[in-house]
């Protein structure tokens, strides 16, 4: 990577959205299938648990020098 560009993420976080996405996913197969209880439940607490949760966390990235 050249100096100066760096990710406004970590890679961390990235793995964890892609995982965040995923279980969206199957929330919304769920809901497909008629389950009105168990995909909220899902869909709620990757919107607003899981997510803004990721996106805080703190960089850990050392970086050598």
């Amino acid at each position: 990577m050249k100096k100066g560009l760096h990710s406004a993420l970590s890679k961390r976080a990235y793995i964890y959205l892609a995982i965040i996405v995923i279980i969206i996913t199957i929330g919304y197969f769920i809901m497909s299938f008629g389950d009105i209880v168990l995909s909220p439940i899902i869909l709620i607490i990757a919107y607003v648990v899981a997510i803004p949760v990721t996106l805080l966390l703190p960089e850990n990235n050392k970086k050598k020098e």
